[in-house]
């Protein structure tokens, strides 16, 4: 199934996945360029930190080929596997979206878009919840059998 084919099936989950993966962006660099920014206001620094966590976390949510490539605890692991239904990423999204609206109290800045992002992801996810839609995961990002075809 080639990409174009998977945004015609009209299935929220591989919305969402896209969205993830571009919120793991904006996540890492906002999360950078804000570091530098934190220096000016030092409460910044842990909302950039945060973002910059969120970006590792999401990646390895949305790119289920990682867990068996990358080192991690089996900690990490099982609390990764558990974020596998739309409900539980909606959630997830959310709370990452939630922590990065906080990031306001210490001053409006670039994690704002970060924020947006992350709530239209968990929007996505809770729509293919709510619709009964099962996870589909995007074959270009590992899912559905790509992890199985490495030996």
């Amino acid at each position: 199934m080639t990409l174009k084919e998977e945004f015609a099936t009209r299935n929220f989950s591989i919305y969402g996945q896209w969205l993830g993966i571009l919120s793991m962006i904006l996540c890492l660099a906002l999360g950078i360029s804000n570091i530098i920014t934190g220096i000016i206001h030092p409460t910044l620094l842990i909302f950039a930190a945060l973002a910059i966590a969120s970006s590792f976390v999401i990646l390895f949510i949305e790119v289920p080929l990682l867990l068996r490539i990358c080192p991690t605890s089996s900690g990490f692991d099982a609390a990764i596997r558990r974020v596998s239904t739309n409900y539980m990423r909606a959630g997830a999204y959310a709370v990452m979206g939630t922590v990065q609206w906080l990031s306001i109290i210490s001053m409006a800045s670039g994690l704002i878009a970060a924020a947006v992002f992350l709530t239209i992801t968990a929007l996505c996810y809770l729509a293919a919840a709510v619709k009964g839609q099962d996870f589909v995961g995007s074959k270009t990002l590992g899912g559905q059998g790509v992890a199985q075809m490495i030996v």
